[in-house]
């Protein structure tokens, strides 16, 4: 019985460990059917025309019958059709009859690249388990082959800020081309700001916390406290740095120093054109008073994401300047008296309030693809449509400070543009043809083929014509 036991329990072994190997294997194979195959764009080799469109170049009035030439990845002329433009005699001529010409959208708090499958820690790089992590830059981990890329190409957006998350200070984040071979070819900008997760400035009651309000407010100031610590550190690592080279290097605080306050600053206005921001994660009308204040206290540059209570602020934001990235329209009402409309009114409510804004879809990054319908949410219940496809648009491109490339249709900038249907604030709109940089964007993606797949398998079944 002795040896009929141990030859079982060997056997459930084996079988256990067969099954962790065939579990395992199944994992990969998931992983690996979770990648982007389609190929990336070559670098334009030859002058590109779109013409017969209607192009909205977003800081100007959109030009009927008009074109858009491109060469070298740059706008080289915005104009009308009437003007009987010549092109050089290797220029692609697209003609677009009927069709528009939008700056490529940008989401600008997204978690693309880093994460692929909630469920499966490999494939999240989402946080490290240290805070503060000042030497953190989320382009470093980002994922180029992530399946989600392509996806969220197809819906227009062609650029994406990606944010660590985790602890007060989690590190810094990266604005991505959504295209290209590696993480170096995809970063428009490693930097695109030190991520601060603004910590609670209220109780909250419901029935799944049980901490006390005081144990909340204790655990709040002592966030609090951290945040400004790490911040004072960073100064008098600088000014150690700066009276000995040779002191030791912190890479923590070396990924700070850039949000910094001029050397020699002892308070009031500066200019902050030099600084990187800071960005502060920050949704109720005590966080956002709270982070602001303390940021312009400390000489930073801050940019507020998140911003449900926004318009409550807004005295404090104009008077420092300070942007908010609004996280998203498709949103429940946080308060149980708020208006049904809440989350939908938020971007038209901070526009008459005087603040700069642009629009995050504040989703999962699977739904990314939606920010022109979160935007033209917002202008059904009230915003400007114009001010709509801003808010995706240049915009965006000024608050990350990339607009002197990006954001708009104007001579000299980058050749990042799509052609759709119509606008891209509609859901019946779809994006034909994108270009990032001047380079043609192959637009298929896991779900066309899936409708490729199934449109031959009714072809074959008699259901739907050839021609479908």
């Amino acid at each position: 019985m002795s040896t009929l036991r141990a030859t079982s329990s060997c056997n459930a072994g084996l079988a256990a460990h067969a099954m962790s190997a065939l579990a395992a294997i199944a994992l990969s194979a998931g992983l690996a059917a979770a990648q982007d195959l389609t190929w990336k764009a070559p670098p334009q080799d030859h002058p590109i025309a779109i013409v017969n469109a209607t192009i909205h170049p977003v800081s100007s009035a959109p030009i009927e019958n008009g074109f858009i030439f491109f060469d070298q990845g740059r706008i080289l002329q915005v104009g009308t059709m009437d003007d009987g433009p010549v092109f050089i005699g290797t220029t692609q001529i697209i003609d677009a009859s009927g069709l528009h010409v939008y700056p490529g959208l940008i989401g600008p708090v997204t978690d693309l690249g880093l994460l692929e499958m909630q469920e499966t820690r490999p494939s999240t790089d989402l946080s490290e388990n240290n805070d503060p992590n000042g030497e953190i830059y989320a382009a470093t981990a980002v994922n180029p082959d992530s399946w989600l890329f392509p996806v969220t190409r197809s819906g227009g957006v062609l650029l994406a800020g990606t944010l660590p998350t985790g602890g007060t200070i989690p590190g810094h984040a990266s604005l991505l081309r959504l295209d290209g071979w590696t993480t170096e070819e995809m970063t428009v900008d490693r930097d695109m700001g030190l991520v601060v997760n603004w910590p609670n400035m209220r109780p909250f009651q419901s029935r799944w916390i049980t901490t006390s309000d005081e144990e909340q407010m204790r655990r709040s100031r002592e966030a609090v406290q951290r945040i400004d610590e790490v911040f004072e550190q960073a100064e008098a690592y600088r000014a150690a740095r700066a009276a000995d080279p040779t002191h030791t290097i912190d890479l923590r605080y070396e990924g700070i120093l850039a949000c910094l306050p001029p050397v020699g600053w002892q308070g009031g206005q500066h200019d902050r054109s030099g600084q990187e921001p800071v960005l502060l994660s920050a949704q109720d009308v005590d966080q956002i008073n709270a982070a602001v204040t303390w940021a312009v206290g400390r000489g930073l540059n801050p940019i507020v994401h998140g911003g449900r209570d926004a318009p409550l602020c807004a005295e404090l934001l104009r008077e420092h300047d300070v942007p908010v990235i609004i996280g998203g329209t498709f949103n429940f009402p946080k308060r149980s008296d708020s208006p049904y409309d809440d989350a939908y009114t938020l971007p038209a409510r901070c526009e008459a309030a005087g603040i700069r804004w642009c629009l995050a879809t504040g989703g999962e990054s699977m739904n990314e693809r939606n920010l022109g319908q979160a935007a033209g949410m917002a202008a059904a219940f009230g915003l400007d449509p114009d001010a709509a496809v801003r808010g995706v648009t240049l915009s965006t491109a000024e608050i990350l400070g990339v607009a002197s490339d990006y954001g708009s249709l104007d001579d000299g900038k980058s050749a990042t543009l799509i052609v759709t249907t119509g606008s891209p604030l509609e859901i019946v709109s779809g994006v034909v043809m994108a270009f990032i940089d001047g380079r043609m964007i192959d637009l298929s993606n896991h779900q066309t083929e899936l409708d490729r797949k199934y449109r031959e398998r009714y072809r074959q079944m008699g259901v739907i014509g050839a021609d479908r």
